[in-house]
């Protein structure tokens, strides 16, 4: 059974903006799905058709097996869900937030051991939440959501407000989650983040899912540049011609005693290597792939993930819709 699918899910608001358009795709039980694209690309309608907060114009999504508009209640009850600029209750303490989520769910967790998980401090937990930083709301929503044991995450921009620090501490805690079989499903735009702890990505533009996959696999499938750097004891000069010949090499330089290739295929890497091994000896070998944000860039047209590509006009429209539900 699949963690998260949607068939041909749609939204549109009024007659001109289609925000979401014709979405397929499918999250795994126990993976971690990295959803990305530029503000305004459809991500957190999605993630609000999901929870039924806004209802598709047409299509629909399954969670966790369950209808997404059917069957709403029974999902939340399985799923923890930390929303981007989660709004959390001035006058309550980050406890009293805790054992309300708690009580609301029927479960017995220990909210000390939740907000001991997220490193919120014991001092702090007894703090009204309105003092509280960026990064202390954002790991006090995360421990909210991680109440329940919850079989699905579903976490909107998890770091946001995070220090370094924190932003590692988030992914370890993600990467644990997925090693006891929680599903997570994240929207993020540091794809440092993504690229860490992801198995697979979906990569959103103008309302269109544009491409789903490994990194390795879109890697593979774009044939973006991808180079290898080899340290060596000599660099015979007929070894450089050779590599300039061998098909999938793009340019070959020489730094000292540094060989560096670069591939149109990370494929081509492994004969690299055994094309030099053959000809000298190899010290050490660095391999550089083509990074996400190079994927991103060819995908959504040169997007940056924090820029807008739908006007204000989008947003307003969701905001009216979700006082509306």
């Amino acid at each position: 059974m699949a963690a998260i699918q949607t068939n041909g899910l749609t939204k549109r608001f009024g007659e001109d903006l289609l925000a979401v358009d014709s979405l397929d795709f499918t999250v795994e039980e126990g993976e971690v799905f990295g959803f990305l694209g530029p503000n305004g690309a459809g991500k957190s309608t999605t993630i609000n058709m999901l929870l039924d907060f806004v209802r598709p114009s047409e299509g629909s999504a399954t969670v966790l097996g369950y209808d997404a508009q059917r069957e709403s209640e029974t999902i939340r009850s399985h799923i923890g869900v930390l929303p981007e600029g989660a709004t959390l209750y001035d006058r309550l303490t980050g406890r009293e937030h805790l054992e309300w989520v708690i009580d609301t769910k029927g479960t017995d967790d220990d909210p000390a051991d939740l907000l001991e998980k997220v490193g919120l401090e014991p001092e702090a937990a007894e703090r009204s939440a309105g003092g509280y930083s960026k990064g202390m709301q954002q790991r006090l929503g995360f421990a909210m959501a991680l109440a329940g044991d919850p079989d699905l995450l579903i976490l909107d921009e998890p770091s946001s407000g995070l220090d370094p620090t924190g932003m590692q501490e988030m992914r370890d805690i993600i990467a644990a989650e997925a090693d006891r079989g929680t599903t997570v499903f994240f929207s993020s735009h540091i794809l440092g983040e993504v690229e860490a702890v992801c198995d697979r990505v979906g990569i959103m533009n103008a309302g269109r899912l544009v491409t789903t996959g490994t990194l390795d696999a879109l890697r593979e499938n774009l044939s973006l540049d991808s180079s290898i750097s080899l340290d060596v004891e000599t660099v015979p000069d007929a070894l450089v011609a050779d590599l300039e010949n061998h098909e999938g090499v793009e340019s070959v330089t020489v730094d000292g005693s540094t060989i560096t290739v670069s591939c149109a295929a990370t494929s081509a890497k492994y004969d690299v290597v055994t094309q030099v091994g053959a000809a000298t000896s190899v010290h050490d070998i660095v391999s550089e792939d083509t990074s996400l944000e190079q994927l991103f860039n060819t995908y959504t047209n040169g997007q940056q993930p924090g820029e807008t590509v739908v006007d204000s006009e989008l947003d307003e429209a969701e905001t009216e819709t979700e006082v509306s539900a």
